[in-house]
């Protein structure tokens, strides 16, 4: 591959430039980035060999690759499919996948597209949060395989291959109700509990000074971008409503036992709970 353009240059975007770049995938890494700020910052940082316009890409690029919000990549992918040549690839990374696949399946060109989903994040947003060898042994959904055309599925399970990552194959609907349950549910817990010591706790210096490494851990995630998970929560907002429901009845299952002083129940409930040990080893 000769040429690649990363459109959104932040933690997933950026990080996939220099894991191109690593690897030796291609001979150029292009970006498109809106804030001028984060389009130099990739610069310094050599995440891209240079930042470009879409016009540029599209006469350019071998491969274009999609890392926006996800409520901005459903319009992009039309945008890019209007005018991609039948030799380009374009590929999304974004965490949800049912609009994209809706919106697209029609579409004349909607072979060019591989859906995509890498199973890896943190809660740090913006070019300085790239990583290098980010998504080494982190698994890799592909939604939709059948809808895309041979050659461009091979080009992008070999790019995947390349980098360690192990491939699964999804519907675009089993996708989304996976990572409500796997991910997004993570998030939105974090958001909510830290929302709760912030409205419950006044005096900061405490949080500061007496939050153990649990707190720590189970709130790293309200740290992530509200711009990246707001569109995220809305995009899937009937499965993340669907795992809430589940979520907050065990909340209240929970606070019975508490509120009745039922000890047995607690152990059974949390040893049940335990059992998350066996497949997270």
């Amino acid at each position: 591959m000769k040429c690649a353009t990363i459109i959104g240059l932040g933690l997933i975007g950026g990080s996939l430039g220099l894991s191109l770049k690593d690897n030796k995938l291609c001979e150029k890494v292009m970006g498109i980035e809106h804030s001028e700020k984060s389009a130099r910052r990739a610069l310094e940082l050599g995440l891209v060999d240079c930042i470009t316009t879409l016009d540029e890409a599209l006469a350019e690029s071998d491969l274009i690759v999609l890392a926006t919000p996800v409520d901005t990549i459903p319009t992009l992918a039309i945008k890019i499919l209007n005018r991609i040549r039948p030799d380009q690839i374009l590929m999304d990374m974004g965490s949800t996948k049912q609009e994209l696949c809706e919106l697209t399946a029609m579409h004349p060109n909607r072979g060019r597209l591989v859906a995509t989903h890498p199973m890896w994040g943190t809660e740090h947003s913006g070019p300085d949060a790239a990583e290098h060898g980010a998504f080494s042994s982190r698994t890799v959904v592909i939604c939709e395989k059948q809808s895309s055309d041979k050659d461009a599925l091979q080009a992008i399970e070999q790019l995947y291959t390349t980098l360690g990552m192990p491939i699964k194959y999804m519907s675009a609907e089993e996708q989304d109700l996976h990572c409500a349950y796997i991910s997004h549910i993570s998030h939105i817990t974090s958001f909510a509990l830290a929302l709760t010591v912030l409205e419950k706790e006044r005096e900061e210096e405490h949080i500061f000074d007496l939050a153990g490494g649990g707190f720590e851990s189970t709130v790293r995630l309200a740290k992530s971008l509200p711009q990246t998970w707001a569109p995220i929560f809305l995009e899937n907002k009937y499965n993340v409503l669907d795992v809430l429901r589940e979520h907050i009845h065990q909340l209240q299952i929970l606070r019975r036992m508490i509120e009745r002083d039922d000890r047995d129940g607690l152990i059974e409930a949390m040893q049940k709970a335990n059992k998350i040990r066996e497949i997270l080893k």
